[in-house]
């Protein structure tokens, strides 16, 4: 946005549609065009006063030595364009800190200020970034960078590219420490900056339009003669590339990030009364009627089953989807996120299907890409980092195959996920929703308490592909189901689940509220009693529960050379 030449202290025209637009109606707008959307820049104060609760700002007494290694000049000295900078912004350097709450949560900010000096990353940046970082690993509270930059300063050589090494280990403290971290990548964000601080938060929130990557669309041209799409490097590109997590209007900010940092209050207890299980929750197989196992496959792959997401949103009182494997894709045949379950603060995973063809189609069948599985694997490793516990729910038939999936390693994704659960220092609970096939399902399953619904199934193979193997003929899929064993009742008297969830009459399809309201409430009841073992026990004891399957025939000697944890 630029002002109009006529009238500059009324009237703005608008960068992206070239309408005029009416100065105040603009700031009432947070400095979004009415007309077109288009997000303009804003200053760091102006971000600050967007962002952090009413009267609950305070800026942080930060210093940073001005330095001119150089003695640096193009057209005037370094030290000059330093202080024109100063003038006419009102700042004393491209970043301002300050602490404050969101939503009411306490959060250290750094605002960066594309006025200063296109907010390059100079020694005095890096400085202001690695001390707000210092602040936050010092009181514990959460970190949030608005990033703002055409990359690092030119005029300070080598030493601006310091800053980069220098903000990352501050970053990297923080997440040893178990501190949340959250980057807003305003437009633009590029060089030095991108490449660094800026891609490294847990969550990476995106206003739309914004642009961020290592070399700017010009760059790419000049050098390269490269064609390029028209979307290149903008959050919506960068989004469908797995590299963000969301997308956020401005005028939804506050409330979004208040959410996510809520996540990183670890020290919640669940609110209100425990809901009653009564007898929904079946530990003994013979408790169970025995079903024929192809109709239970039938019913888990029933169309009208909820899917994640629709479990998501009953029984979670919030719930912030994050996306992308932070490497080049996002597979929507798989979804988690920040969410909170009677007030306790989780991460959740699912497997995505649909109720319809389309929608099926648009979530990959649920069948997740590697991308799915990587970005699981990022999602735990978060959850791990801020104490979360994970629930996972499994409705899958296996894992995407074909070439683009094998390209890019999906028995690799699999295998690192499997590896990451069975160590992972924070409560798991998994639930089979549906269908559980192969491996694709274990990837999500590897936790201290599994359960199934009643008419849900969890087999090795899908039946048609175990009848056209071993029978010869796929029409022998009711045979092959018999068995495999997939139903709830066989799965609970092998202890491969340790407790089958009775369905609502007429299945979880027949009512999803009765059936998210039956999950809500033995999901807390799990997480309360994992929540009370400490984080040795929970990890010796997932470890035996896995260590167990096909070892009952081992002698005595044998369970004292693996330590007795066999059982």
């Amino acid at each position: 946005m630029h002002r109009a030449a006529a009238d500059p202290a009324e009237w703005v025209v608008c960068a992206g549609c070239r309408d005029l637009i009416y100065g105040k109606r603009l700031s009432r707008s947070l400095g979004v065009c009415p007309e077109c959307g288009r997000h303009g820049r804003v200053a760091a104060p102006e971000r600050l006063a967007q962002l952090l609760d009413p009267g609950s700002a305070e800026l942080l007494g930060f210093r940073a030595a001005d330095t001119d290694p150089l003695g640096f000049v193009d057209f005037k000295p370094y030290p000059r364009r330093l202080a024109e900078a100063r003038r006419e912004t009102g700042l004393d350097e491209a970043v301002l800190c300050a602490r404050g709450t969101i939503e009411g949560q306490p959060v250290v900010v750094a605002a960066m200020d594309f006025r200063f000096l296109g907010g390059s990353l100079g020694s005095a940046v890096g400085e202001l970034i690695t001390q707000a970082a210092e602040e936050a690993l010092r009181t514990r509270t959460p970190l949030l960078v608005v990033t703002a930059s055409g990359g690092a300063r030119m005029q300070e050589g080598a030493l601006s590219l310091m800053q980069m090494a220098k903000t990352s280990q501050a970053f990297a403290q923080l997440d040893e420490a178990g501190v949340l971290t959250v980057s807003l990548i305003t437009d633009p964000t590029f060089g030095g900056v991108a490449a660094s601080f800026a891609s490294l938060s847990d969550v990476l929130v995106a206003e739309p339009g914004a642009r961020m990557g290592f070399a700017g669309r010009r760059v790419i041209e000049q050098t390269i003669r490269q064609d390029l799409p028209p979307d290149f490097q903008t959050a919506e590109f960068l989004l469908a590339h797995g590299l963000v997590d969301l997308i956020c209007p401005r005028g939804e900010l506050r409330g979004t990030i208040g959410r996510l940092l809520s996540a990183g209050n670890r020290h919640v207890a669940a609110s209100g009364p425990a809901a009653e299980i009564g007898d929904a929750l079946v530990r003994d197989p013979g408790a169970l009627e025995a079903r024929d196992p192809w109709q239970a496959v039938r019913s888990a792959r029933a169309l009208d089953r909820p899917t994640a997401r629709d479990y998501f949103h009953r029984i979670l009182d919030e719930f912030v989807e994050l996306r992308g494997d932070r490497l080049s894709a996002d597979s929507p045949s798989l979804v988690g996120g920040f969410g909170r379950i009677g007030g306790l603060p989780v991460l959740v995973l699912g497997h995505q299907k649909g109720h319809d063809a389309a929608e099926l189609a648009a979530a990959g069948f649920g069948m997740p890409q590697p991308s799915g599985y990587r970005k699981s694997a990022r999602l735990m490793r978060l959850a791990a980092k801020l104490g979360l516990p994970v629930l996972a729910l499994v409705d899958t038939p296996g894992a995407h195959p074909g070439v683009e999936a094998e390209e890019q390693g999906q028995a690799i994704a699999i295998a690192e996920n499997l590896r990451l659960m069975a160590g992972l220092p924070v409560p798991i609970v998994a639930v089979v929703t549906g269908e559980g096939g192969s491996g694709g399902a274990l990837a999500l399953a590897v936790a201290d308490t599994v359960l199934i619904w009643e008419h849900a199934v969890y087999s090795v193979i899908s039946p048609e592909g175990c009848a056209a193997i071993l029978w010869k003929d796929a029409q022998s899929a009711p045979e092959a189901a018999a068995a495999l064993g997939v139903s709830a009742e066989r799965l609970l008297g092998l202890g491969v689940v340790d407790a089958v969830i009775r369905e609502p009459a007429g299945g979880v399809q027949a009512d999803h509220h009765l059936a998210a309201e039956r999950l809500r409430a033995v999901l807390l009841g799990e997480l309360a009693r994992l929540g009370e073992q400490e984080q040795m026990e929970l990890l010796t004891r997932r470890h035996a529960r896995f260590r167990r399957f096909g070892a009952a025939h081992r002698g005595t000697e044998s369970r004292r050379e693996d330590g007795g944890l066999s059982a």
